[in-house]
């Protein structure tokens, strides 16, 4: 029977990359085999040689999240970072690249202290669309951006940015890391993106099991390049890890909605509170990019990530960070489990502090990444916290 073109990303969700084997298998077991019989000297039996090259469980979940993503092709590799040096790796030393400020501090780091290394340089800016025309050069290879940022959660306009870019040089990549918002809120490729990355170790696995990275893009000859550096650098995931990933997948849509529903509900109420100085999060109406966000993201969902500025500085940041009973002090996000930190001292605390502070992430932010807990529970949490953060 097989998959329509018309069928809704709920659908794809369970059936893209989905076979039934030769046994009649619902959910298809896991490949471990390294390698594959041939029956002569280079002709495998099937369509595999050799795990590293390509594997059932990893090509079925790369085919299933380039679905989702609208797009035809899909790489997965050992961690989103893995996938971010494979992209940039791509390019021919002495490249230019231009970045936004608020990026993930591995990007950072990677653009600034690998890189760098390899002929590859990069601007950052923190008002890409203005600043595009002035930064692009006559070398420049690839414009990266996220959306939303992390951990300040602005959100950037990537049919324009793309438009912007390909009027100026239609051979330079764009590139949008797309984890915090995952491919039921937003498909980049249909927006011009010639590239989309994920951590897929957050939303799309979902379960804080995996570290696995995935990539899809529309292009045949971007593919084959990515595809030949996949195979030689050898950055993949196991297939035991392709295949948790491949099921976490499955239920994205539901996990998503829910955490993005529950997130607005606590960004209102830290909104409303005199104990936060700011509130980040797109799904607000007071948003300063909720008009992207409402023609960007599904049905205007902000996603499950929020960050905000509590008053009282990186003292009460690390007292609430600890006074919570649901929220899990710890790195990462996008799991069913809700989670905080703090980016100055923890995933951002690499980058140098005037940097951060240029891009919005003080000593008092503190990000939230909503679980699909229940929500009245999750907000009183929120409330106790806050009160045990700012007493005297």
């Amino acid at each position: 029977m097989g998959l329509r073109e018309s069928d809704k990303f709920g659908t794809l969700a369970i059936h893209a990359g989905t076979h039934i084997d030769i046994h009649g298998s619902v959910i298809e077991p896991i490949s471990l085999s390294t390698t594959y019989k041939q029956s002569s000297p280079a002709e495998p039996l099937g369509a595999y040689e050799y795990s590293r090259s390509s594997n059932p469980n990893r090509k079925n979940f790369e085919d299933a999240v380039a679905a989702l993503e609208k797009g035809k092709y899909g790489l997965a590799f050992s961690s989103g970072s893995a996938t971010t040096a494979i992209v940039v790796q791509s390019l021919p030393q002495g490249s230019h690249a231009v970045s936004i400020g608020d990026v993930y501090g591995g990007t950072h780091r990677y653009f600034t202290q690998v890189a760098n290394n390899h002929g590859v340089d990069t601007d950052f800016t923190n008002n890409l669309i203005e600043d595009l025309p002035k930064l692009i050069k006559d070398n420049t290879k690839l414009v990266w951006l996220e959306s939303p940022t992390n951990p300040t959660l602005k959100v950037t306009d990537i049919k324009l940015v793309s438009e912007i870019v390909k009027t100026i040089n239609k051979d330079i990549l764009v590139v949008v890391d797309n984890t915090f918002s995952s491919p039921y809120l937003c498909n980049p490729l249909t927006l011009g993106a010639d590239i989309v990355v994920h951590s897929a170790t957050k939303y799309i696995n979902g379960h804080s099991d995996v570290v696995l990275g995935v990539l899809a893009t529309n292009n045949e000859a971007i593919y084959e390049r990515l595809q030949f550096l996949q195979n030689a650098v050898g950055a993949i995931p196991s297939p035991f890890d392709s295949w948790l990933a491949h099921r976490g997948l499955k239920t994205l849509h539901l996990r998503v909605r829910q955490a993005a529903l529950s997130a607005t509900k606590i960004a209102e109420l830290l909104s409303a509170s005199d104990k936060v100085i700011a509130v980040n999060y797109p799904g607000l109406p007071t948003h300063p990019d909720y008009e992207i966000v409402k023609k960007q993201h599904r049905d205007a969902l902000g996603g499950g990530m929020i960050s905000f500025r509590i008053k009282g500085g990186a003292e009460a940041a690390a007292k609430f960070s600890s006074s919570t009973r649901l929220f899990t002090l710890a790195e990462s996000l996008g799991g069913i489990e809700s989670l905080l930190e703090v980016p100055a001292v923890m995933t951002h605390g690499g980058i140098p502090k005037e940097h951060r502070e240029a891009s919005g992430v003080y000593d008092d932010l503190i990000r939230l990444s909503v679980g699909i807990e229940d929500v009245d529970d999750l907000l009183q949490d929120i409330k106790e916290a806050l009160e045990a953060a700012t007493a005297k």
